[in-house]
């Protein structure tokens, strides 16, 4: 039998999950994105290897096979064990999108919402237990939007957008403060996504020179910061009654996630729910 737990991710620097960086001429290293709704995610697998690397860390090498289950040997077909901490990929929950006036909305889809109400609805305490997903238009009562015309407007780059009411958002975000935001549909936030990456353009250059190589520039995306990320997690009964403790008994610690830590990238917040 598995209990479920969840995980939050915030950003505190641009995050980058994805391509890794090369020199071809023109590469973008893109970021991973949810086939659905073209949002960038992070993947299972990155979290467990950084979850893996803390224990390590922190405790020994046996304690992290224990949970995360042991790697595989060469020439040992059977080496490899079941892990007991079972986690699943990260989703956005809340996107900071640059908006001339407020500066930073913070923007989600009903179909985001709907997957981090299954993640956070773990027992039948949780706020979002009974609520509706809000519709498409609705936002916070912390956004000021411009009044045109009798109409609650927020200008982004690609046009404006009418807000059509107001709503109490505070349960929706795992952080319990309500953020200046609004929820669109689920067919316009990918375009908005894109428009709030982060990216930047590199170079690799010369060792003797301030110069750059040849076919050397290439570009890279990230999640911007202060972005909200959400992950379930199961965990799989330990016989001995052990508790699962991944940040040495706290339920919230610094790390960093994902690529180019050398240049800044990657440094988040996690907080488990266990």
């Amino acid at each position: 039998m598995y209990s479920k737990a969840y995980g939050i991710i915030q950003t505190f620097a641009p995050l980058h999950v994805g391509a890794a960086a090369g020199e071809e001429s023109g590469n973008l290293n893109l970021i991973f994105r949810d086939q659905f709704t073209q949002t960038g995610v992070i993947p299972g697998s990155s979290i467990r290897g950084r979850m893996r690397s803390e224990m390590r860390r922190q405790k020994n090498e046996d304690e992290a096979n224990k949970w995360y289950g042991k790697e595989a040997e060469a020439g040992k077909p059977d080496s490899t064990t079941e892990s007991l901490v079972k986690f699943e990929y990260a989703s956005i929950a809340w996107l900071p999108v640059f908006c001339p006036g407020q500066p930073i909305v913070w923007v989600t889809s009903p179909r985001l919402l709907k997957r981090y109400q299954r993640i956070a609805s773990k027992n039948s305490g949780s706020p979002l237990k009974n609520l509706s997903v809000p519709a498409p238009y609705t936002a916070s009562q912390t956004l000021k939007a411009l009044d045109i015309e009798g109409q609650q407007k927020l200008f982004f780059n690609f046009g404006f957008l009418t807000i059509e009411k107001n709503a109490n958002l505070l349960p929706w975000f795992p952080l319990r403060e309500e953020l200046p935001a609004v929820v669109v549909g689920d067919d316009e936030i990918a375009m908005i996504h894109d428009m709030a990456l982060y990216r930047q353009s590199r170079v690799a250059l010369e060792k003797d020179e301030k110069k750059a190589k040849k076919g050397a520039f290439f570009n890279t995306e990230a999640l911007p910061e202060d972005t909200i990320l959400a992950f379930p997690i199961a965990l799989k009964d330990e016989k001995t009654g052990e508790k699962w403790q991944p940040f040495n008994g706290s339920d919230c610690a610094d790390i960093y996630l994902g690529g180019l830590e050398s240049i800044g990238f990657g440094h988040c917040e996690m907080t488990l729910f266990i």
